[in-house]
């Protein structure tokens, strides 16, 4: 799908879509618990629906209205599966350990840029509670030959908290109880979404610092009605492009929420933003944007819209954390430094910093690398360029946020 943004002066109020992260890990534990689990305000983009459809092929029962899923979990009790990732790292690693309890024989597969994707974080972790891999040359289709078991392990956190969560959602449920303790762990807010979640479920786990995790045995997940939250990865683009281009107030997030990418506000502020949080939501407003410092190593999501918005800041923003980027849908640094780039904008990476020198954007045709968040960045960057941007791939956007195009639409922005 091609889409030209046009330079717009947008207005008015976005509803935040929902959480696709809050919604992958509430169908987990949904599957998982006893009884009937209602989720809703649920995000429908094709991440989530790889989710369902793993959860229906691992024993649950999965229905769906406009506003809902409704989950029976499964009978646990799989002799052999076939579970189709999609696109999603986040299925992909936390269903790992969860079908590993659930079966005897695991088959993951994936399509488009997650066949790509490295599977070692998997194959170094699982062994270590009894489960046997093998891997394609550390890429999918992966096997896993043997039922999850407790123990004791290491693990590398460096690559960022996705297997992490699988093992925190899984091991409760063994008879006995597992320790994990995780060196170098990222993307520690995502944990304690994580731990926010089972213990709406009725799970426990004690965390020690973000460093050792104690997981008593001989638990139950409890069905629940579970509502998902807005999502600030997606709030965030709208947000940057009310500071670039108009106004945008965006509606049903939570500041107090343990998302990562919640930072957007403090980076705003940073930018000299002019912003305000009521009970109607966030807003942001145009304003005369100043270079910025920020540390997106435990929230990597936000490198797409914090570079949109440096990209009009006077000065050279710094932007730390691109060693998270590189096994993304894209290798999301070199694809944000071409966009960056192709709209004329100097951006320099050095180490683990990317230095963006900001000026007004020029018009292009660009691709999205088939990176929903690449699609979502040359967008906002069009609504205040200095002509129009056709993007190319940008139906990459149904991957977390099906309803972008539609939504910058409704508050002005011209998009043919």
């Amino acid at each position: 799908m091609e889409v030209t943004v046009h330079p717009s002066r947008i207005a008015g109020s976005i509803t935040a879509p929902p959480s696709k992260s809050m919604t992958q890990r509430a169908i987990a534990a949904g599957m998982l618990a006893r009884g009937t689990t209602v989720i809703h305000n649920p995000s429908f983009c094709n991440d989530s629906m790889a989710a369902i459809g793993m959860a229906r092929a691992l024993g649950a029962s999965v229905s769906r209205d406009n506003h809902s899923i409704t989950i029976q979990g499964g009978s646990g009790d799989l002799s052999q599966v076939t579970l189709n990732c999609g696109e999603s790292g986040l299925a992909l690693r936390m269903f790992a350990p969860v079908a590993a309890f659930l079966a005897d024989r695991v088959t993951l597969t994936g399509e488009g840029s997650l066949a790509g994707r490295p599977v070692t974080m998997i194959s170094e972790a699982l062994p270590q509670f009894g489960v046997k891999i093998q891997s394609a040359g550390g890429l999918l289709p992966l096997s896993m030959t043997g039922r999850l078991s407790a123990g004791r392990a290491v693990l590398d956190g460096s690559q960022g908290s996705q297997l992490l969560t699988g093992l925190l959602m899984s091991l409760p449920l063994l008879e006995s109880g597992s320790d994990i303790t995780v060196e170098n762990l990222k993307s520690r807010p995502y944990i304690s979404m994580t731990l926010q979640l089972l213990e709406k479920f009725g799970v426990s786990v004690v965390n020690d610092s973000f460093r050792h995790f104690k997981v008593p045995g001989s638990q139950s997940y409890r069905a629940c009605e579970f509502t998902v939250e807005g999502d600030w990865s997606g709030a965030a683009f709208l947000l940057v492009a009310g500071a670039l281009a108009g106004e945008v107030t965006v509606g049903n997030l939570d500041v107090s929420t343990m998302q990562a990418d919640s930072a957007i506000v403090k980076v705003l502020n940073d930018a000299g933003c002019k912003f305000t949080t009521d009970s109607a939501g966030v807003k942001a407003e145009r304003s005369d944007l100043k270079a910025f410092v920020f540390d997106a190593t435990d929230s990597p999501d936000l490198f797409p819209p914090l570079a949109a918005l440096a990209a009009f800041c006077k000065g050279t923003s710094r932007i730390m954390g691109v060693n998270r980027l590189k096994h993304k849908e894209s290798d999301r640094a070199g694809a944000i430094a071409e966009l960056l780039h192709a709209m004329n904008i100097g951006v320099q990476i050095t180490g683990d910093e990317m230095l963006i020198s900001g000026s007004r954007p020029g018009g292009a045709t660009v691709s999205s690398y088939n990176d929903h968040r690449i699609a979502m960045m040359a967008a906002v960057m069009a609504l205040a360029a200095d002509r129009a941007v056709t993007i190319s791939g940008a139906g990459a956007v149904a991957k977390s946020y099906p309803g972008f195009f539609d939504d910058l639409a409704s508050i002005g922005a011209k998009i043919s």
